[in-house]
């Protein structure tokens, strides 16, 4: 598992690094750098606005009596999604866009609801109380 981490800490910033190079290379460093400030800003936006209908959306279900657990899913998209776009470089901006969009969404959903669903059954993921909590 550390050395999964460990090659995703190196290789995953190497591309974001390759990208950013290569798209100064074709549009220039300064519109490259602004590129890089907007995807920012653009996603401290959405994870504001959208992070806010998802919220208002777990209310209603709440109040209404239901488990919101599909709407908390969606809601851990957007703040991925947001996080995404906020990190430079242009092949996590792709990944945080998609996460962002409400077509896309449903399909990281699943993925992340699927990925629970394995954890929790397999023992990996618990919730317990007192020293022995594993997450």
């Amino acid at each position: 598992m550390q050395k999964r981490l460990l090659a995703l800490l190196i290789i995953i910033p190497a591309f974001e690094l390759w990208g950013i190079i290569v798209m100064g290379q074709q549009i220039g460093g300064l519109a490259t750098f602004g590129l890089l400030l907007l995807t920012g800003f653009l996603g401290a936006w959405f994870i504001r606005v959208e992070g806010r209908k998802v919220w208002q959306q777990a209310q209603r279900q709440l109040q209404a009596g239901q488990v919101p657990g599909h709407t908390l899913l969606e809601g851990l998209c957007v703040l991925a999604g947001g996080i995404m776009l906020i990190v430079p470089g242009f092949i996590s901006d792709i990944i945080g866009i998609s996460l962002l969009l409400s077509i896309t969404r449903p399909f990281y959903r699943i993925l992340l609801y699927r990925w629970l669903e394995r954890k929790v059954r397999n023992g990996s993921f618990t919730i317990g109380s007192g020293r022995n909590r594993r997450f």
